[in-house]
């Protein structure tokens, strides 16, 4: 039988690499619920209102590699919005179909980085039963151990086929603008 003998220069390079080797591939990242919100901000002639949901349920494909995030899914109530104001809120739901349809939904794996850091995220939100595709500009900042990722874009009610709710004869706008502010432990 032969003793092979691996010079001791050879045991110190792989010990270094095993040391200092850092993880790497995919990890699935759930968002930080008591951190991350998203809003909705609607107009009416008489008066503008925001609803906030801090029930976001969103789950990411980060890739330790390249550092960036390569899918991302998020899924929230439509009875989870408050807009401080409970007739407003059970008349949208109403108005929203939320027994039917309880969920919004915005999905994506084609997310680029910009060379200004922010990213571009192409995906389908699925709102009262319809899925569209949208492309959502992101701003990504990274600090002691967490990554934020925020943004908006504007949703038509009308795409959606929502019949747009009215107060005293006026309707409100067709537009209302989404707000996100999602939190990961990296």
């Amino acid at each position: 039988m032969k003793n092979y003998l691996i010079p001791n220069g050879y045991w110190l390079a792989i010990i270094l690499l095993c040391a200092f080797a850092k993880p790497m591939g995919k990890r699935k990242l759930m968002a930080d619920k008591t951190a991350s919100t998203v809003t909705y901000a609607a107009k009416h002639p008489m008066h503008n209102w925001e609803g906030v949901s801090r029930d976001v349920n969103c789950a990411m494909i980060y890739n330790d590699d390249t550092r960036q995030p390569e899918s991302i899914a998020v899924s929230i109530k439509v009875a989870s919005f408050d807009s401080d104001n409970n007739n407003r809120d059970s008349h949208a739901i109403e108005v929203l179909d939320g027994l039917t349809y309880p969920n919004v939904t915005f999905s994506c794996s084609d997310i680029k980085a910009n060379e200004s850091g922010t990213l571009t995220a192409k995906g389908n939100l699925t709102f009262h039963g319809i899925t569209k595709p949208v492309t959502v500009q992101v701003t990504r900042k990274e600090s002691a151990g967490k990554m934020t990722m925020s943004g908006e874009f504007p949703v038509m009610l009308s795409d959606y086929k929502i019949e747009r709710p009215s107060l005293m004869g006026m309707k409100t706008e067709d537009g209302i603008m989404l707000r996100f502010n999602v939190v990961f432990a990296l």
